[in-house]
């Protein structure tokens, strides 16, 4: 009869067998967890790519209807009301009214010119966004209406044709459209734009001022021959009342229209600024010229960071270089690249803009120094809208540094044709800025989250390994206001935010490489409201005294969505972060989302 061993060596094996089923154990659960990992890097991909082509469809959708827009300028125009005295002001208002309509009878220069102008001002025929600048004077003798109209730029025309999304290379390709087919477009929108404002004059002319008008249709550009900003001629005419009455606007082809029944005349290359020479001009009548909607100075405080770096860029070329702006991410620090082609003292020059409105500190000119050395560059240049101190003053002595104060900035737009002011008329704004608040440490950055539409929203922050959450406790949003190292932090938010966090991202835990920013819909303030309002959005990227050193633009929200994905800080090789477009949205709200960053939902 055999016995069982039950001596040391027996209980060592059965340790074996133990210890081996428990590895086999933790392989099986490895490989699943591998599994999981790949199916759901492979839902997470197909997503990523289906959004990516829904969006480039939507961008070609959207070059589609603008074209339409311009090719039934024209044709819609002619569908809007016809202007008539009464909607020119309110009641109260209605004697001067009266006064410029008996003005209007007498054929007084001055009454005929401000009802015309009311006329194409209070006009409802125009695309968003085209401009209606004019200069205009009234020819008494010959009844004849006189006026330099501003044509919109060629740039009205799409660039793009079309958009795909290339896989392979996870961007955006657009395709060109073909110049001809730009130039022809271009040609089509002035015609359409002199027709159109010809046929809103004669519409509103209830009294019988206007035996004629007069009309140059003129882009702003600049004189080939001094380089100083002119107006650029592209179109004019002179028609008559009683030929223009016998037009059929709506089924004209315009450009035809114009040339042979009215006898005017475009440009025949109006996309590369070929001017040709007006006819009758307001100055040359002999009475008074009315201008309006001449275009403000821009406040510099308040341009679009991206519009004021394309300003810089500009201002670099009208001093003779070659400059281009970066793109947002990855730019090394860099706004802009010029090359001054000068020999000698020429070469790569690195731009950095600050659009401040207290002192640039010395950190900042510190930072460029490294980045000119980094770029091997001759010259770097810091531009601000604000001012600088003397101990940055002190650090760029000697060094290859240039720095650009707001004063300085604007002396040089004027000095070669362009437009910038700070604040009110050139001189800093003297609107206080909002007070800083105590409560964030010197080494936090705010983030403040804006956006159109009225939706309430709720901006939560998670700290991330690749896509997992750390821990539950690392889901900062208003039930828990603070990761537990404290380095993530909701924030009360000043305007013009509507929502704001601070963080550390020096202090994030070793084991972080992303901070993924995400906004839900609040089920309590709108329980039926999704994500369509969400537009225009954007994260204002802030130091403790609410300085704004950047702006980063993030995902539309879309119909039958309720959370989104805004965007997320992600850690790079060398310790920088760089911050990554989101767009992923859940139709399930904050739960769905949550459950996919492996947040345990209740």
């Amino acid at each position: 009869m055999s016995r069982r061993t039950t001596g040391p060596f027996g209980v060592w094996a059965e340790m074996q067998r133990q210890r081996q089923r428990r590895l086999e154990a933790e392989a099986r659960q490895h490989r699943q967890d591998a599994r999981e990992a790949r199916a759901y890097e492979r839902r997470a991909a197909q997503s990523y790519r289906e959004y990516k082509q829904a969006d480039a469809i939507r961008r070609t959708e959207e070059l589609d209807a603008r074209v339409a827009v311009l090719q039934e300028l024209l044709a819609s125009g002619c569908r809007a009301s016809v202007f008539r005295p009464s909607t020119l002001m309110r009641a109260e208002e209605l004697p001067s009214l009266a006064a410029v309509i008996e003005g209007v009878g007498r054929r007084e220069p001055e009454a005929v010119v401000e009802y015309f102008s009311a006329a194409l001002y209070t006009s409802t025929a125009w695309p968003e966004g085209f401009p209606r600048r004019v200069a205009m004077t009234y020819d008494p003798v010959a009844r004849q209406l006189v006026l330099d109209w501003e044509l919109p730029a060629g740039d009205v025309v799409p660039q793009s044709k079309y958009v795909r999304y290339m896989y392979a290379a996870d961007q955006y390709r657009e395709t060109p459209r073909p110049v001809g087919q730009r130039r022809a477009l271009y040609k089509a929108v002035i015609a359409q734009c002199v027709l159109l404002v010809l046929h809103e004059l004669f519409a509103a002319d209830e009294s019988g001022a206007l035996e004629s008008v007069a009309l140059n249709g003129f882009v702003d550009g600049h004189d080939p021959t001094t380089g100083r900003p002119d107006r650029i001629f592209l179109a004019t005419v002179m028609a008559e009342r009683s030929s223009f009455r016998e037009l059929h606007l709506a089924q004209v082809d315009a450009e035809s229209c114009l040339a042979d029944a009215l006898r005017g005349q475009v440009s025949a290359r109006p996309d590369q600024l070929v001017a040709i020479r007006p006819g009758r001009r307001p100055e040359e009548v002999g009475h008074r010229v009315t201008t309006h909607g001449d275009v403000e100075e821009p406040d510099l405080y308040e341009m679009d960071p991206i519009a004021f770096e394309g300003l810089v860029a500009e201002l670099f070329e009208a001093m003779g270089m070659r400059a281009v702006t970066t793109q947002r991410s990855n730019d090394g620090g860099v706004d802009v690249h010029a090359l001054d082609p000068t020999p000698i003292r020429g070469g790569q020059i690195v731009v950095q803009v600050k659009r401040y409105r207290s002192t640039v500190p010395p950190t900042a000119v510190r930072d460029l120094y490294g980045t000119v050395q980094d770029a091997g560059a001759n010259k770097g240049v810091l531009v601000t809208t604000s001012g600088f101190g003397p101990g940055s003053h002190t650090f760029a002595n000697g060094k290859p540094l240039e720095l650009v104060s707001g004063a300085e900035l604007v002396d040089l737009l004027h000095r070669h044709g362009l437009r910038g002011r700070l604040g009110d008329g050139g001189r800093p704004d003297s609107t206080p800025p909002p007070a800083p608040d105590p409560s964030v440490p010197d080494d936090y950055n705010i983030l403040g989250m804006s956006w159109s539409g009225s939706v309430a929203l709720d901006v939560c922050a998670l700290v991330c390994r690749g896509n997992r959450i750390l821990t539950d406790d690392h889901f900062v949003f208003y039930n828990n206001p603070r990761t537990p190292d404290g380095s993530v932090r909701t924030l009360s938010a000043t305007a013009p935010d509507k929502a704001a966090l601070c963080a550390s991202f020096d202090t994030l835990p070793d084991d972080a490489d992303r901070l993924v920013l995400v906004a839900a819909v609040d089920p309590e303030a709108n329980p039926d409201a999704d994500l369509s309002g969400f537009t225009d959005a954007c994260i204002r990227l802030l130091d403790p005294a609410l300085t704004e050193l950047g702006r980063l633009q993030v995902s539309d929200g879309r119909p039958h969505e309720t959370a989104l994905v805004l965007g997320s800080f992600r850690r790079r090789s060398n310790g920088d972060w760089d911050f990554v477009v989101g767009g992923k949205g859940y139709p399930g709200g904050l739960e769905e989302l949550l459950r996919d960053f492996g947040v345990e939902v209740d």
